[in-house]
Order: structure tokens, then C-alpha cells, then sequence
């Protein structure tokens, strides 16, 4: 298949695009590296994914979509987004990214005509609330501005499906990590911490946070299931994350493990809109896509470790 990748220079992204290329489909990715993180970070993405075979477009979203990428591309995985929660992010850059950015791309979809076979709209549990723990049926509560503009999103692309009839779903993603996590990212941030000995900081009682922390590698080989059963996917919500459960604190400590050295944490005031909870239940998923994480905790967090210092300490 010809697959667009949105997004493709980011941290997901970049691994669903090789992974897609290593299946044998022919890719093409866009990215406008935002200015969010340092864009060389990203550009070590760039170059891995060229170097697997991914056909690389520098652009935005709001340009001329239809003079910069294909005109017969046939699957869409829309990663591209104004990320996180930070406090210093101002609202129109999620609008712009989250909301604009996404009703501009499924203007263009709109030309692909019959040729389109889905488009996949990477959403996040965050559309749920400080607690995302339940089904795809239960209420949403964003509690973020993160939140509020992919739930908006997400809506945009349902619409469109219902009304234009172009296949798409919206797939909310839980508490991904692994290699390439942005910098800001919790264990990314740990890890240089450690290992560059600097105090690391800390929201207050996130140690107690719970997550459905997701393995990448897991999260893609579930996108990439969508392939294999887009009849079944047309029109859904679905949850893709993990149904085991840790908290901050216990991967704080898997990490001090791998790196033997204790962290030197320096609390911070607690962060609005951040998540006490996350639960992936993942019984969609299992059932549409036979879906079935495999990587363990501290087997996913021994190879973020790994590649943070490959990349950052060698």
C-alpha cells in the first residue's frame, strides 16, 4: 500500500514508518519539525527513516497539501500534533496543530477520492480526563488544553466519516515510551538526569501517578494491525495501550536499577490537567485488531535505556 505518515519525524511516528516500510508498503512522511524540542533530535529520526526507505517531506499541514504529497496514497496515520501539557504552550499552537492542522488534512483526503482506504487519527487517553480508565463508551473530560483540541480533533475525523464516508477511525494511545522519546517525556528525562547526574524534577505526588505504560514497539504492531482489518475499524474509537498498570515511583526505580545510580529528584508544584490514572482497557483492541502487548516494563525501559546511551553517550 501507499501510506502517509503525518508526524513521521516525531518519536511514534518515526517507528510506524520503518515498521511499515520493513512490511513492504511504500511510505511517504511529513513533518514540519515544530519547534517544540530541538529540532536535531528529530533530524536523527529523519535520517534513520530515510536510510530504512521512507520517502521524507519537510512541510506544514496548513501548506498546499496537494503540491507537496501524492495524490494516490491510500492509508493515512495522523500522528502530527502540538504535544504535552506544558504550562508555557499557549492555546492557539494547539489549535493550530491539533485542530486546524487535522481539518486540513481531511480536506485533502477528500481529494483521494475511492483510493483512500482509511485514515488512522492518533488520538490519547487524555481526551479522557485526570482518570482514563474505562471504555471507549465512557464520558470524556479533557482536562487539558492538549486534551480538549484531540478530542476536537478526533470529532473532526468521525464527522467526516459519517458524512463524506471516508474510512477512518481514531485510535487514543496510552502513556507510550521506548527509543526516541521526546526529550520533555518521563524516562527520557529521567535517564539524562542519571546519567548526567543533574537533579531531576518532579511533580508533586506524580510518584503516585498510575499509567498503562505502553511499550512503542507494541503501540505500532497494534496501528499496523489496522492494515489487516479496516473494514472492522471503519468508524471506531479505540483504545491501544496496556492493561497492566505501574506507578512513576516503580519505574523511577527500574531505571535506577538498569543504571545504578539513585536519581536526585527536586520536586516541583504539581502540574494542572496531568493525569492521576490511566487503565487502558484494551477488550476493543483485543477483539477488532487481536491485539495483545508483549514487551515487559523493565524490558521496554532496558531498551530506552540502551538507546539514550548509544545516541547521547558514546
Amino acid at each position: 500500500m501507499k501510506i502517509l505518515v503525518t508526524g513521521v519525524a516525531g518519536f511514534i511516528g518515526s517507528h510506524m514508518a520503518e515498521a511499515l516500510v520493513k512490511q513492504g508498503h511504500q511510505v511517504w512522511g511529513i513533518d514540519n519539525f515544530d519547534t517544540y524540542y530541538n529540532r536535531s533530535l528529530k533530524e536523527l529520526n529523519r535520517d534513520a527513516i530515510i536510510l530504512a526507505g521512507v520517502h521524507f517531506i519537510e512541510g506544514d499541514l496548513l501548506d498546499d497539501l496537494s503540491s507537496i504529497l501524492p495524490q494516490d496514497i491510500e492509508v493515512i496515520y495522523h500522528f502530527a500534533a502540538q504535544p504535552g501539557i506544558a504550562a508555557n504552550t499557549p492555546f492557539h499552537l494547539y489549535e493550530r496543530n491539533n485542530i486546524l492542522a487535522t481539518q486540513r488534512l481531511l480536506n485533502w483526503s477528500l481529494s483521494l477520492g475511492i483510493g483512500l482506504k482509511i485514515f488512522v487519527n492518533i488520538s490519547t487517553s487524555s481526551v479522557y480526563g485526570l482518570e482514563a480508565i474505562g471504555t471507549e463508551v465512557d464520558r470524556v473530560e479533557p482536562a487539558s488544553d492538549y486534551g480538549k483540541t484531540k478530542l476536537a480533533a478526533e470529532q473532526f475525523v468521525l464527522e467526516v466519516n459519517k458524512t463524506h464516508k471516508i474510512p477512518a477511525c481514531s485510535i487514543r494511545l496510552y502513556s507510550v515510551y521506548g527509543p526516541r522519546e521526546r526529550p520533555e517525556k518521563l524516562y527520557t528525562k529521567l535517564i539524562k538526569a542519571i546519567t548526567q547526574e543533574l537533579p531531576f524534577p518532579l511533580y508533586r505526588g506524580s510518584e503516585k501517578h498510575l499509567r498503562s505504560f505502553t511499550f512503542v514497539d507494541d503501540i505500532v504492531e497494534g496501528l499496523s494491525s489496522i492494515l489487516e482489518h479496516i473494514d472492522s475499524c471503519n468508524g471506531q474509537i479505540i483504545n491501544l495501550g496496556n492493561d497492566k498498570v505501574y506507578s512513576t515511583a516503580q519505574g523511577i526505580a527500574i531505571i535506577e536499577e538498569l543504571l545504578g545510580k539513585k536519581v536526585k529528584i527536586q520536586e516541583q508544584e504539581s502540574r494542572t490537567g496531568d493525569q492521576l490514572k490511566t487503565s487502558a482497557n484494551i477488550l476493543k483492541a483485543q477483539r477488532l485488531l487481536n491485539y495483545s502487548p508483549k514487551t515487559s516494563f523493565k524490558e521496554g525501559l532496558k531498551s530506552q535505556v540502551d538507546w539514550y546511551i548509544e545516541t547521547f553517550c558514546d
